[in-house]
């Protein structure tokens, strides 16, 4: 019997597309070779890999597109590419602060004056009500010319979509990726069936491509049928697949680990809803209500329902504490606090929502709590951030906690999942003082995994809580990344089978 005598009609099909093209897609293969779907053309392009005659290489294709944001900005221009005009036509090159958020509003002031400096074509000089924006040397030579991330814009309107590869600044258009909703990234599995040299002996033989009976039925005996069929021989080397068994996906395998390793701590498990009013998401956190972090672009507020009432008293508690500091001897934000704002509904941009919400049904010590759960913010997709991920939460509320416990603790967690190389460093965060950041080691740099600290005064004691809380909320997906020499943050979630059953169990 010949190597090709046990080839199904599929195979052979296969084989003989690829005859005059060694390395094909199987949309190709498809077309070439008669198929009516490409699942069958992968089927039968998998048997003849399990018997050496191709081989089936795959490589991720990322293609960019322009985004809802992208197409105004190639309409009206780059937002600090209007400041920028502003700045040029102004007498002596500079805006009073005040006049750029009256120019551009508030929130687009933010950014447009971020992107200003971060390319060098203006600086901020002065402090407090001086403040000014000041355009640079090289400010004044972009007036005339587009810049990199301006070009690689426009070059990917005109193709319609391309694919990365073929951009030549990368760094351009990594700036265009850091912006919300200007590029839209889609990535494709790009798989080519490739002929072998055992695939071209077996064509060499010669290929035959009839009508082939490969099971003998009772109605073929029946009626005689059977002595005019050609049967397929049957091979008894023909591989068969390995069965395999289910196995969890590792996000669940983290979980449950982080878990039990918190339970073994001494800790309990909480949670509330994902849906939360800012009073609780941010106010009661000290967050004031201007702050960068409730912006659209930051936040995702909700539109049914658009506010959940607020208990009167506690809100007026909060109102004190923001605007004057209410008797914790703190001078505040200092400004006029609004109901209406705390009102409002988003999804829950952090887990700690959840231990202040404890905090404020259970004002006395002790506690030790910690939250896995999913938190929304309006991130820009790439390798490392997504809208929607998930976060290690805790705290811990006794009469001598301290700093150093803090630390303590983090480091025995970190060392628990295996973890050797963390380094703590100190941090600024709204909700917390002092606050630290911790960071780990990923593909040879520090990958910052989370932020933690001792709640301020101005978030306890409003809730009548009187001892030390230690508080720290950690990315899970950054930490399964390192555990598992994930590159992209995205690849936990594509479902892959494969990389699944490939990923060991502990």
């Amino acid at each position: 019997m010949g190597k090709a005598d046990s080839l199904s009609m599929g195979e052979k099909r296969v084989l003989k597309a690829l005859e005059d093209s060694p390395s094909r897609t199987p949309a190709q293969i498809m077309a070439s070779g008669g198929f009516k779907e490409l699942v069958e053309v992968m089927n039968a392009a998998s048997w003849l890999q399990s018997k050496g005659l191709v081989d089936i290489k795959e490589e991720v294709v990322y293609r960019v597109s322009l985004d809802k944001e992208g197409s105004l900005y190639l309409k009206e221009g780059f937002p600090e590419r209007k400041l920028l005009k502003a700045l040029g036509d102004s007498p002596d090159g500079s805006i009073p602060m005040e006049k750029v958020k009256e120019l551009m509003g508030k929130t687009v002031a933010g950014f447009s004056v971020g992107w200003l400096k971060r390319k060098g074509w203006a600086e901020i000089s002065g402090k407090g009500s001086t403040q000014a924006l000041r355009i640079t040397d090289g400010g004044r030579k972009a007036l005339g010319a587009s810049s990199p991330d301006e070009e690689v814009l426009r070059f990917i309107y005109e193709m319609n979509e391309v694919e990365t590869t073929d951009i030549a600044d990368k760094a351009a258009l990594e700036l265009l990726k850091m912006r919300k909703e200007v590029v839209k990234v889609r990535d494709e599995v790009v798989r080519h069936i490739i002929l072998t040299v055992k695939g071209k002996e077996v064509l060499a033989e010669g290929l035959e491509i009839k009508d082939e009976v490969t099971q003998l039925t009772p109605a073929m005996l029946k009626d005689g049928k059977w002595r005019n069929m050609a049967f397929r021989p049957y091979d008894i080397d023909t591989f068969a697949p390995k069965a395999k068994g289910g196995k969890l996906n590792p996000l669940r395998v983290i979980t449950e680990e982080i878990r039990k390793i918190f339970l073994h701590m001494g800790f309990t498990e909480i949670d509330y809803d994902m849906v939360q009013p800012c009073f609780w998401n941010m106010d009661a956190l000290f967050i004031p209500q201007d702050h960068a972090a409730r912006d659209l672009q930051d936040t995702f507020y909700m539109k049914d329902p658009s506010r959940i009432p607020v208990d009167p008293k506690m809100a007026d508690i909060i109102r004190k504490v923001h605007e004057d500091g209410g008797g914790t001897g703190s001078s505040g934000w200092g400004y006029r606090w609004s109901k209406e704002e705390a009102e409002k509904v988003v999804l829950r941009t952090h887990t700690t929502v959840n231990s202040i919400r404890y905090l404020a049904e259970h004002p006395d010590p002790p506690a030790k709590l910690f939250t896995v759960g999913r938190v929304f913010r309006n991130e820009a997709v790439n390798f490392k951030h997504l809208p929607e991920f998930q976060q290690i939460e805790g705290i811990v509320m006794e009469e001598k906690a301290s700093f150093r416990m803090l630390i303590g603790l983090i480091k025995e967690f970190y060392s628990k999942m295996g973890f050797e190389d963390i380094r703590i460093r100190p941090s600024f965060f709204p909700y917390t003082e002092p606050s630290l950041e911790v960071d780990a080691k990923f593909l040879g740099k520090w990958m910052e995994m989370g932020g933690a600290g001792v709640f301020r005064p101005e978030v306890t004691e409003p809730l009548g809580i009187r001892h030390p809380v230690l508080a720290w909320g950690l990315g899970l997906e950054r930490l399964i990344m390192i555990r598992y020499d994930v590159k992209d943050i995205r690849e936990l979630y594509f479902n892959d089978i494969d990389w699944i059953q490939a990923s060991p169990l502990l």
